[in-house]
């Protein structure tokens, strides 16, 4: 038993380390990868007749949001659909409670930030391959095109979601080529983080955009790097005046309102439908996962040149939560951020190693990034990139175990 203990083991291990390559790849190897994981991780828990799940601060709040997402089921109007949230819920728990487990050492830690590297100079490379050739080499998607100007894909389906990819990982890249590694490495690396924000600037997502920009203002502040601090109000001040013509004539024709610029109109539509759900059910909402199936219902009139389809997602997490559960419900994911957060805070203070600081500071980016540009997206309802903030959870989480660990 010993032995088939130690291989369950090493194959965890670099599942772990595989996953978030896996998802610049195929959503099919990600899930694969994700069920193998699960499925491992289950057998070892009967093999070693332990405790199914170790103790995390968000572990209360994340079991009264699946209890919540269970009493939604009062207002679903599709039980199928509302089982299958269930059990994509129960899949986000399994995901980052084995991270927060299993990430165990510094070599793995090396190796999932290799993994990330490498799944963000891939999609990168490829992004930059789609715009001078018109299609990507890993699927063959076309390029997508919005107000004249071609937007990158790469191997995601939609600009949006590479954004959304992009500007998850990215700040881990940044956090550690600016604040920890020297030398050849910190060059290699600073070429592989210009080629991730190129591949973040080519979906032209405003969302991912400013995702990104804040991930890294909270790195520069919170090292209170005055040079870093300098250059991004500098980019700031400077963008628009080099943004592209078509952007300057969309700005323009919004009279430069900024809500309007950032959101389009069709978007401030989808909130005001995810809004009337909440009013007509503001405490389960109207069943979870059943958000799609519902928009058409508490559609409301839109103006001209904001319609939007009759089956839709919010393109905010927090709307779109509130609507599918309910305020009970983002209230509670709202409780289990409080507590994700506190304990990185609480991580980043107390660890002693500088490696392990800057991992955790750049993982607490990477998450402040994916849940800013989620305020555009619905990125935690889209299943090709929802894996990589519970992965990113789970991997902020585990590295509580390093707080007394000494410097190499």
């Amino acid at each position: 038993m010993h032995r088939t203990i130690k291989y369950l083991d090493l194959l965890s291990y670099w599942l772990i380390v595989l996953i978030p390559f896996s998802i610049a790849v195929a959503p099919a190897a990600a899930h694969t990868f994700i069920g193998f994981l699960i499925f491992l991780f289950l057998l070892k828990k009967i093999l070693k007749r332990e405790r199914l799940f170790i103790k995390t601060p968000v572990n209360l709040p994340f079991i009264f949001l699946t209890l919540v997402a269970l009493f939604s089921f009062k207002n679903s109007v599709s039980y199928a659909d509302s089982i299958h949230g269930i059990g994509k819920i129960i899949q986000n728990a399994f995901l980052f409670l084995i991270c927060a487990e299993e990430i165990k050492d510094r070599k793995h830690i090396l190796r999932i930030f290799l993994s990330v590297v490498c799944g963000a100079l891939l999609v990168s490379v490829d992004a930059l391959w789609q715009i001078a050739t018109g299609r990507d080499f890993i699927r063959g998607n076309e390029l997508k095109s919005a107000i004249g100007l071609i937007r990158a894909t790469a191997s995601f389906p939609n600009p949006n979601i590479l954004g959304i990819y992009l500007t998850a990982i990215t700040p881990l890249i940044l956090g550690l080529t600016l604040f920890y590694y020297r030398g050849k490495r910190k060059i290699a690396l600073l070429f592989i983080s210009a080629l991730a924000c190129s591949g973040v600037f080519l979906t032209l997502s405003r969302g991912a955009g400013l995702g990104l920009f804040l991930g890294v203002l909270f790195l520069s502040l919170a090292r209170k790097n005055r040079v870093i601090t300098l250059v991004l109000i500098g980019i700031l001040l400077i963008y628009p005046f080099i943004m592209p013509r078509n952007i300057k004539e969309w700005a323009r024709k919004v009279n430069y309102n900024p809500v309007v610029f950032m959101l389009n109109p069709d978007r401030l539509s989808m909130y005001r439908n995810a809004l009337n759900m909440i009013k007509h059910h503001p405490l389960l909402g109207v069943g979870v996962n059943t958000f799609c199936r519902n928009y058409l219902t508490y559609k409301l009139p839109e103006p001209p040149g904001a319609e939007t389809a009759d089956h839709i997602y919010a393109h905010n997490n927090f709307l779109h939560m509130a609507a599918d559960i309910g305020l009970l419900g983002l209230g509670a994911f709202i409780w289990f951020l409080f507590n994700l957060f506190k304990q990185a805070i609480h991580v980043y203070r107390k660890i002693k190693d500088e490696y392990y600081r800057i991992v955790s500071l750049s993982l607490t980016a990477c998450l402040i990034a994916f849940l800013i540009n989620g305020l555009t997206e619905t990125s935690l309802y889209y299943s090709r990139v929802a894996m990589i903030f519970w992965y990113l959870v789970g991997f902020s989480l585990s590295l509580s175990k390093f707080i007394n660990a000494d410097s190499p």
